[in-house]
């Protein structure tokens, strides 16, 4: 999965558990977190632009690339 491919199309809410949102990338199988400590004054909508959660997505597209990487 490369970064570029999960930003451009729109990402949806899906659950609230620990302290964190989590969304989905609209086109892919792709899930991350949002902590809640993290977004201030922001609104976050039900459905919004994938760019606008680059910051949020990049860290976990990292950890699961690490974790592919201690399998192999």
């Amino acid at each position: 999965m490369k970064l570029v491919d999960l930003i451009k199309d729109n990402v949806e809410f899906v659950r609230y558990q620990s302290g964190e949102l989590w969304y989905r990338c609209a086109n892919h199988d792709f899930e991350f977190p949002v902590p809640v400590s993290d977004t201030g004054e922001g609104v976050f909508l039900p459905e919004d632009k994938g760019v606008f959660f680059t910051r949020w997505i990049r860290p976990q597209l990292a950890i699961i690339e690490q974790g592919r990487a201690e399998t192999c």
